[in-house]
Formats: C-alpha cells, structure tokens, sequence
C-alpha cells in the first residue's frame, strides 16, 4: 500500500462525507476507462475511521467511570460495532445477490463500510454533547437519555445514507431488503453492545 494511494484515500473519506453515492458509483465502474475510480485503500481508510471515531466515542460514554472505565469503552465500542458488521455483512451480500442484485462484493461492502465510517463520524461529533451531559448531569438515568439519543440519531443517518447509496449503485433493485439488513445489523449490534456492558451506566 503506497503512501499516495493513503494519501488519495484519506481525501476519498472527505468525499465521502459530502457525497458518500458517488464514491461508492465510481468504485462499481472502475473498470471503465472514463472513470477515477478510488484506490482499494479506501476500505482499510474507511474501516481505521471507523474504529477511531467510535474507539473516541466509547471512551467519553465511560468517562464518569473513570480511566479504567473509559479505557474500557474506548476498546469494547468498536470491538461490538465491528463484530456486528462481520456477523451482518455476509447476509446482505448473499441474500441481496439471491434477489437479483448484480452488484459484486466489493461495491456492496464499500457501501457498508462508507455508511458504517459516516456513522462513525456522526457519533465523532457527538463527543461534546455527551461530555458535556455526563459533567453537568451525572447520572445514570441521564446517561442512558443520552447515549440513547446519540445511538437513535445515528442510526437514522447511517440507514439514510445506506439507502441512498444503494439505490444510487443500483437503482433498479428493491430497497427492501437492505432497509431490512439495517435492522438486523441493528439488533446484533444493540444485542453485543449489551452483551460487552456497553450501557452499563
């Protein structure tokens, strides 16, 4: 993996952000000659995004419990949220190809990983409002509202952005089916997220 090829990729994740359809369209058509298709270092770029922005985010859920408490949090958060998209990601492809997508697996998982990274971001950004509500309202049922809003609003981005990118990529296909993945993505996560004490407040 060169350095120019990080480079590339680092600004691809910027791109993404601001028009995550078309990134995800340039990579189904690399192959065609008209097109700057980005380099396969996007999904590491991605994925590394991905595990920071929630390794931040799980250490300042925890940040009442102190070091040890967010030290925790900082390694479990993206430990749960990345087992989930593994133990998800094969049914979308496989169920998703039997309904008579063409798309390969590569751009299906660029898709995942595109809104699994905006998500990320959106929980990144979400660090102020959590910091602050633990600081000034130190308690547990607060921390529950909170954390609760913050996991609820990005899920409702990152199923926004999924779906776009989808219809974009294919727009022929039913979007039926990755509506449901969504929600399966979501219960494994929420039910690792439990299993790992996440939300033991």
């Amino acid at each position: 993996m060169s350095t120019t090829a990080i480079r590339r990729s680092i600004r691809e994740v910027g791109y993404a952000i601001r028009r995550p359809e078309q990134l995800a369209t340039r990579w189904r058509d690399r192959h065609s000659d008209d097109v700057d298709a980005p380099p396969a270092a996007v999904f590491a770029v991605l994925l590394f995004n991905a595990a920071f922005s929630v390794a931040a985010y799980g250490m300042f859920m925890h940040m009442h419990r102190g070091a040890t408490g967010m030290a925790e949090g900082a390694a479990l958060l993206p430990m749960a949220a990345g087992l989930a998209w593994i133990v998800a990601f094969p049914a979308l492809y496989i169920i998703n190809s039997t309904l008579g997508s063409r798309l390969d697996v590569t751009t299906t998982a660029l898709a995942a990983s595109i809104t699994v990274s905006f998500g990320a971001g959106a929980m990144l950004a979400s660090i102020p409002i959590t910091w602050f509500f633990s600081l000034a309202l130190p308690y547990t049922a607060v921390h529950w509202i909170i954390n609760l809003i913050v996991f609820c609003g990005v899920s409702v981005c990152m199923s926004d952005v999924f779906l776009r990118v989808m219809k974009t990529a294919e727009p022929d296909h039913s979007r039926a089916y990755p509506f449901l993945w969504l929600l399966l993505l979501s219960a494994i996560g929420f039910q690792l997220f439990w299993l790992f004490g996440l939300f033991q407040f």
